[in-house]
């Protein structure tokens, strides 16, 4: 298997995993996966397209923002966009989404507002929207937490008697946690209708993932009794086949799938992040070949849909919704610092209401006598 100098894979089909687009833009046939995206043509490649484009900008102009003050703290996806908008798309809408901190694209594609996806980065408030609104939790920033929360829904979905699923995301770093093993335990022994999505993006912050798994991580669910699936993650057609196979699975009562959706993080691990100080251009530089949105972009252009009015299209409406994000964040109000305190319970714990007094006392220290 080809490697970086830090151990980085450089998958081939050859390595087994299942691959539908070519970094060429090349359809490839798969006999046990095509069915799963046998009703995606050309409108429909277009769309996902679409969603990849407009899920990148809002992740690079989140990025400027932030760069330029007006966030805290960001963590792009930049490169993982196939991985969210494939996976996102063979969602039903009564499906629960259970996201790290990443999923920015997924949650803007089950339905949170722009602005409102900006709100925790920029201080405002501790979440971005109602997750019963859009059926998306609080994104956990607790590594590998989510996976818990997942099993814990997916388990009461199976006791309604519904065929409603759930799915966790999560990073490579977090399967060497003890909360997604406990889960994938707990899940396999009363198969849970959950699906598993790691996104292996090959860094846990500085850290290579071969340094942590010495073989595939999809070779570890197994060992759960749990099925895996390791599929391109920056092939948008493989990503949507194997969650919709995944979720097939989980309505019919045949418990948990892992799927591991080898992709790369082009940007750092956060704002705060220097991924130069860890990792080599050469290995950018190669993984930049396998873009996700280029891929599609060439079979589009294969094929003879990509052309230059369409292309103009999709860039006016990722321009237009960048505008809408950028001025939607400098117009958030400033949050009151004691709201904090709200919403953490149902009903206020006596440790809460220490809390929400001694800060109150530290604010009132601080603040300048001639205000």
């Amino acid at each position: 298997m080809p490697t970086t100098e830090q151990g980085t894979e450089l998958l081939t089909r050859e390595d087994g995993f299942t691959q539908l687009l070519t970094p060429e833009g090349e359809r490839v046939a798969d006999p046990d996966f095509d069915p799963w995206v046998a009703d995606v043509f050309s409108d429909q490649l277009v769309s996902l397209y679409q969603d990849m484009v407009l899920v990148r900008r809002i992740d690079t102009e989140a990025t400027a923002l932030q760069r330029q003050g007006q966030l805290v703290l960001w963590p792009p996806l930049l490169g993982q966009e196939a991985s969210q908008v494939g996976s996102a798309r063979a969602l039903r809408s009564d499906d629960f989404v259970f996201p790290s901190y990443r999923e920015n694209g997924v949650a803007y594609l089950r339905g949170a507002e722009l602005t409102g996806i900006l709100r925790p980065w920029r201080a405002n408030s501790l979440s971005g929207w109602n997750p019963y609104d859009i059926n998306v939790a609080v994104p956990a920033v607790i590594i590998g937490a989510q996976t818990l929360h997942a099993v814990g829904y997916a388990m009461g979905c199976q006791r309604d008697g519904v065929d409603t699923a759930a799915i966790a995301y999560f990073g490579d770093g977090a399967t060497s946690e003890g909360d997604t093993n406990e889960a994938m335990i707990f899940a396999a022994s009363y198969g849970a209708p959950v699906v598993f999505f790691c996104q292996n993006n090959h860094w846990a912050i500085s850290e290579p993932v071969g340094l942590q798994a010495h073989r595939p991580i999809a070779d570890r669910a197994p060992g759960f009794g749990i099925p895996s699936i390791r599929v391109d993650g920056n092939d948008v057609l493989a990503v949507m086949a194997a969650t919709r196979q995944a979720l097939e699975r989980a309505r019919r009562g045949e418990g948990p799938t892992f799927i591991e959706a080898v992709t790369y993080r082009m940007g750092p691990h956060t704002t705060s992040d220097d991924p130069s100080r860890y990792r080599s251009k050469d290995e950018l530089a190669q993984w930049a070949e396998r873009d996700p949105i280029v891929r599609v972009e060439r079979y589009l252009e294969r094929t003879g849909v990509l052309t230059d009015e369409l292309r103009a299209g999709v860039k006016a409406t990722a321009d237009d919704m960048a505008t809408r994000l950028r001025s939607g964040c400098i117009d958030l109000p400033t949050a009151d610092p004691m709201s904090m305190f709200d919403h953490v319970f149902v009903d206020e714990t006596p440790r809460i209401a220490q809390q929400r007094d001694e800060y109150a006392a530290f604010l009132a220290s601080i603040e300048d006598p001639a205000a």
